[in-house]
């Protein structure tokens, strides 16, 4: 039992995968018999959404400190941060788009549901956004309603200062307390996954495993392209740095990040190279690179705005420019508030499937959670290099880089 328990827990997921499977094929019975734990652990992802929203984007929010650090530093990055973040949420969509994953199947949709869902007008939608009732909107699960009020409650919080600090530490400490929790829910996701997987291999066809590979393939070539693209583009017009100086000195902290899937790991690495390798201040990289590792996932967004179009295509949703209007909107915060800890982007996939298509959209999390330990490697390099990155630039801007150590 204790190896097992000290098992990785990718390890575990993919035994719970492979189990799954076997079940699956070789006794439907079975499948039957577990299908309550599957059922379960849906209920325990549906429990945890709306306080985890509520707690991490709150605390996200806070964790920018306060107003005269977001004037020199922190108004660099936090605009930096946003921008990449905004920049690969529309690279998600566009390779999403070139793509389309879950387009050529039928197996997940709805009719009734996608008609009504089809009707999309952008100004209602918009006006949907803003709560009346929080209360209501939280025991509605109205995520994006939640969102909203999470934004202000935030920057209401930051404005405040002090004289908020009591709040402040209690949504801090409420954060704390759910990334517990939601450990605690990832702990028994392999179980809950080997039930989902028994219960759904039955039911898919060659088609839908097919464009399944076509949504692994699109995360992780967008994100690769992204990485090429975009970074050593900002490094090389706005820092007027050497972009191959960069990812040579930065090399470390990605294999690190690529091994661990972990940004919290990979973080003292980061800080490490930030100083010895990059020349970069302390006063600078002291601030980016831990409020990039709670809030600048360039990798998270990229995967929810394919998960996005890839449940709006499985469902039977019309993918508009309005729709992708918020799947933007919705990686950018989702990306914001992700949870730090093993097995999070599930969670956040939840979060983001359920608000675009409802409750009948967890039947795609047994599949995300199959792939996931595939995609998590490339998202979480992405997330380091967009860190540094922004550390270099804000360093540069600022003259508090030193060239000599960066040229060396």
């Amino acid at each position: 039992m204790k190896k097992l328990l000290k098992t990785p827990l990718w390890a575990q997921i993919l035994a719970g995968i492979i189990i799954g499977i076997i079940i699956g094929i070789v006794s439907p019975k079975a499948a039957d018999f577990i299908s309550p734990l599957g059922d379960i652990f849906l209920n325990l992802l549906k429990m945890l959404i709306v306080p985890l929203v509520l707690f991490s984007i709150t605390n996200g929010i806070c964790s920018m400190k306060d107003a005269k650090q977001l004037r020199s530093v922190g108004g660099r990055i936090v605009i930096y941060y946003t921008l990449s973040t905004v920049a690969a949420s529309i690279f998600g969509v566009i390779g999403g788009m070139i793509t389309q994953p879950g387009k050529n199947v039928s197996d997940f949709v709805l009719s009734g549901e996608a008609a009504e869902a089809s009707d999309f007008d952008m100004v209602e939608n918009i006006i949907s956004w803003f709560p009346d009732n929080i209360v209501k909107a939280m025991v509605d699960a109205n995520m994006i309603q939640i969102i909203v009020f999470c934004l202000f409650l935030g920057v209401a919080l930051l404005a405040l200062g002090d004289q908020a600090s009591t709040f402040v530490k209690i949504i801090k400490e409420g954060n704390d307390i759910m990334l517990k929790i939601t450990s605690y829910v990832i702990g028994f996701s392999p179980i809950g996954i080997l039930s989902l997987m028994a219960s759904m291999v039955s039911t898919l066809s060659g088609a839908m495993v097919k464009e399944v590979i076509v949504f692994i393939l699109t995360i992780d070539i967008t994100i690769l392209v992204f990485m090429v693209v975009f970074y050593p583009t900002v490094l090389k017009l706005l820092a007027r740095v050497n972009v191959g100086k960069f990812f040579k000195k930065i090399s470390t902290s990605m294999l690190v990040a690529f091994t661990t899937t972990s940004s919290a790991a990979t973080l003292p690495v980061s800080i490490k190279i930030a100083e010895e390798r990059l020349g970069c201040s302390e006063k600078v990289y002291g601030f980016t690179l831990p409020l990039g590792n709670t809030c600048n996932m360039d990798g998270a967004a990229i995967q929810y705005s394919v998960i996005a179009i890839f449940a709006c295509n499985l469902f039977g949703l019309d993918i508009t420019p309005e729709r992708i209007f918020q799947f933007i909107f919705l990686s950018l915060i989702l990306s914001i508030g992700a949870a730090g800890v093993k097995g999070s982007g599930i969670v956040m996939s939840t979060i983001i499937i359920q608000t675009i298509i409802g409750d009948a959209g967890l039947t795609l999390i047994p599949i995300l959670a199959a792939v996931w330990p595939i995609l998590d490697p490339f998202a979480t390099m992405a997330n380091n290099v967009g860190d540094l990155t922004g550390t270099t630039l804000v360093s540069k801007s600022l003259k508090m880089l030193d060239e000599d150590v960066y040229n060396s």
